[in-house]
C-alpha cells in the first residue's frame, strides 16, 4: 500500500503548473483532458510530483463556490504539506530568489532545519532539511 495522490485545489491549472514545476522543480507527470463528475464540464487531470517520487499532487481547479472557498486554506491555516530536501540552504535560497513567499524564516529543530512557505494557492508548506552539522 502507498499513498499515490493528494489533491490541492487551485484557481488556475497553468499558474499552478508554473509554480510547482517551474519554481519548486517538480515534474509534470500528467496533464490530460477530463470532465467533471457533476455536470460533465471540461477539466484537466494534472499531476505534479517531486523528481524520483511516486506520490504526487493532483492539481484540481476549483469547481463551484464551495471548492473555491478552500483554495489556499485546505488545512484550516495549518501547515499541511511537507517538502523534504537534502540541501536546505541551497533550496531555501533558490526558492526565495524565485519569489516564493516564506512566512516563517528558517529555524533549527531537533529533526533538522525548517521554514514555512506558501504555495501558489496560499497553502502552508514546511521546507525541511537535515540537521546542520555541529561546528
Amino acid at each position: 500500500m502507498h499513498l499515490s495522490l493528494v489533491s490541492v485545489v487551485v484557481d488556475d491549472y497553468d499558474a499552478a503548473i508554473d509554480f510547482f514545476v517551474g519554481v519548486l522543480g517538480f515534474e509534470l507527470a500528467a496533464d490530460d483532458p477530463a470532465v467533471t463528475s457533476s455536470g460533465g464540464q471540461p477539466k484537466r487531470w494534472v499531476i505534479v510530483r517531486p523528481p524520483g517520487t511516486t506520490t504526487g499532487l493532483l492539481l484540481a481547479r476549483a469547481d463551484g463556490a464551495a471548492q473555491a472557498a478552500v483554495v489556499g486554506n485546505q488545512t484550516g491555516g495549518r501547515v499541511g504539506f511537507f517538502l523534504d530536501v537534502d540541501d536546505f540552504d541551497a533550496t531555501y535560497t533558490r526558492l526565495s530568489e524565485a519569489g516564493v513567499r516564506f512566512v516563517r524564516p528558517p529555524v533549527a529543530e531537533p529533526f533538522g532545519q525548517v521554514a514555512v512557505f506558501l504555495d501558489i494557492a496560499g497553502n502552508k508548506w514546511d521546507l525541511r532539511g537535515p540537521a546542520e552539522a555541529p561546528s
